[in-house]
């Protein structure tokens, strides 16, 4: 992995009823497995959209295919999926 890695905000965590808007799955650039996504578990995730910046950690792995679920400190606008995230540390 490079030294900057980045992630797309794919879309909210969300159950039968509800949707959590500070809990977010990212789907990581280059990586395309579980093993590989392990490794990122605990890592700082910070999104800058529309000059606010929303800082979040990474809490586990979602799916087998380079998905992560993030939560942040605060929840995030509906229009910031598909934005750019970076990981940190």
């Amino acid at each position: 992995m490079s030294k900057s890695t980045v992630g797309t905000i794919v879309n909210y965590r969300i159950g039968t009823g509800s949707q959590m808007a500070n809990w977010c799955l990212i789907q990581i650039k280059d990586v395309h497995s579980s093993s590989e996504v392990g490794r990122l578990v605990g890592r700082r995730v910070v999104v800058k959209f529309e000059g606010n910046s929303f800082v979040g950690r990474i809490l586990g792995v979602h799916g087998r295919n380079g998905v992560v679920k993030v939560k942040f400190k605060r929840g995030l606008p509906g229009n910031a999926i598909g934005a750019t995230a970076e990981l940190i540390g």
